[in-house]
């Protein structure tokens, strides 16, 4: 790849993609899989870089290559910054490969195509999910500070996401967050007139002018995702779990009012308003659902959860929101606990084998009913029973020792909520992150253990490349004590400049 200037995109071809094939990566273990393809976590044979491969499904392409791994591909090339995921490379396999002689019809043997992207640590369902784990404000801080500055960047460089939710935010040991799954994410330009499609973002992140036919619309769709994304970190579960379209656009009506041309003007010309129009008025109520919000959160959350698009807050006025700029300030990402590996693939595998494990105990409970247990001996004059069978937790009778559970409580006291396989809907894309998955909200997705230290580091922010902003350095609030005052949103200037095309 020729050499990128800092603080500009790269849009230059890299020469050696597509050079390398398949066999310069082990494939370790198989991390997801869904309607465009297969992840595996893979390891370098060279190096012993650990990294995801992405394989492109082509079974259902008759001729050709697959329109959104093109548009993927094109976009991840373009955007270079510290809060995006990195797609390292493409990879080839010429014919058909070990892991497939179990499935003969695979492509029919005509050969593969693999991304190759960084490695990440958990996704943010994966690792919210976790028993136990509480979210403190400062983390919360830190992680939407990255998300919004991440957002920023593709924002001001024409890139709609179109699929923010939680499983599509990567995260590494280190604190980094990152955008990944940019399969749904689409290019923009300034002219108002192009229309898009409204089948996009999974349903219980999609805006309400999307739910109601809008196909023409901008970046402000992102920002409803991400004003859900900010609320479920603060109250522990999703705010808005519809069943579907209808039902979720009647849920934010109750959360945030009805739409009428006072609060929102044009929106009775779009084409669905008339079918879904609430028969009764509802009022707004973000504020009194979510009064037990810190203030500056609270304001934060309502601009973000506006009705209007044209009045919802754009991802630059976030970054500068009284909420980062307050104490307790963001956290330094190097500070944040290390944890095993957590994504929702990997949470959602283990729910399943639990139930299937349930449902095999109860079932062999009724084939193989337990007979009444015998009454104890008969003691001695003197001798209390006491002492001998001392109950379920006396060390006689301890073969399953009393299980506890810590709490599941995030930074609000509130349970984490739903739980299962419906933990969250079906998705616009059919899957997240790296990899698609089709029964829930998806996600780059990986599972297994991840080497704790070794792998390359991420790509230096002086890989931005040519022709655009460049990306974010040290993109944190003014820091509290515990490190290094600086970086690009450090200092005592919360108007500083970015450095970016505005």
């Amino acid at each position: 790849m020729a050499a990128a200037t800092q603080g500009q995109l790269s849009i230059d071809d890299s020469s050696f993609w597509g050079s390398r094939s398949i066999e310069c990566f082990e494939k370790l273990e198989q991390i997801g899989e869904g309607t465009y393809g297969q992840v595996y976590m893979a390891k370098e044979k060279k190096t012993g870089e650990i990294v995801a491969l992405k394989k492109i499904r082509m079974d259902n392409e008759k001729e050709g290559f697959p329109i959104t791994a093109i548009r993927e591909i094109k976009i991840l090339k373009k955007l270079q910054h510290e809060n995006v995921i990195k797609l390292k490379e493409i990879v080839t396999s010429t014919g058909p490969e070990a892991d497939e002689e179990a499935k003969p019809d695979s492509n029919r043997g005509k050969g593969n195509i693999y991304m190759v992207f960084e490695y990440m640590d958990h996704d943010l369902t994966g690792l919210s999910d976790r028993p136990g784990l509480r979210f403190t404000i400062p983390q919360i801080k830190c992680y939407m500070k990255q998300l919004i500055t991440g957002l920023h960047y593709c924002h001001v460089n024409q890139v709609l996401h179109r699929d923010i939710k939680g499983s599509n935010l990567l995260i590494d040991n280190e604190g980094n967050l990152k955008l990944a799954d940019f399969g749904l994410a689409r290019s923009f330009s300034n002219d108002l007139n192009a229309n898009l499609t409204n089948r996009v973002i999974t349903l219980w992140y999609r805006p309400p002018e999307l739910l109601l036919g809008a196909t023409k619309y901008g970046t402000a769709v992102d920002m409803w995702s991400v004003g859900c994304i900010f609320a479920e970190l603060l109250q522990g579960k999703p705010i808005l779990p519809g069943k579907n379209e209808p039902e979720q656009l009647n849920k934010i009506f109750e959360l945030c009012g009805s739409p009428d041309e006072i609060n929102w003007p044009g929106v009775s010309k779009i084409q669905w308003y008339s079918k879904f129009k609430p028969a009764r008025q509802m009022k707004r109520r973000v504020r009194e659902v979510f009064r037990h919000f810190d203030r500056h959160a609270i304001d934060l959350l309502d601009k973000m959860l506006t009705l209007d698009p044209s009045q919802r807050i754009t991802a630059k006025d976030a970054l500068d929101a009284e909420y980062f700029w307050t104490d307790p300030l963001p956290c330094d990402p190097r500070s944040l606990p290390k944890y095993e590996s957590s994504h929702e693939f990997q949470t959602k595998k283990k729910r399943q084998q639990q139930r299937q494990n349930e449902e095999m105990a109860k079932k062999q409970k009724l084939q193989h009913p337990q007979q009444h247990a015998r009454l104890p001996p008969i003691q001695p004059p003197g001798q209390s029973h006491q002492q001998r069978w001392g109950g379920p937790n006396h060390s006689m009778n301890n073969s399953h020792p009393p299980l506890t559970s810590g709490p599941n409580h995030h930074q609000y006291g509130k349970p984490r909520g739903v739980s299962g396989p419906n933990r969250y809907p079906p998705s616009g894309n059919p899957g997240g992150g790296y990899y698609q998955d089709t029964g829930g909200q998806g996600g780059y997705n990986a599972g297994g253990p991840y080497p704790p230290a070794g792998r390359g580091a991420p790509y230096p922010a002086s890989a931005a490349s040519a022709g655009g902003p460049r990306g974010v350095t040290g993109a944190y609030a003014a820091p509290p004590p515990n490190y290094p005052q600086g970086g690009q949103y450090g200092g005592s200037s919360r108007n500083q400049q970015y450095g970016w095309q505005q």
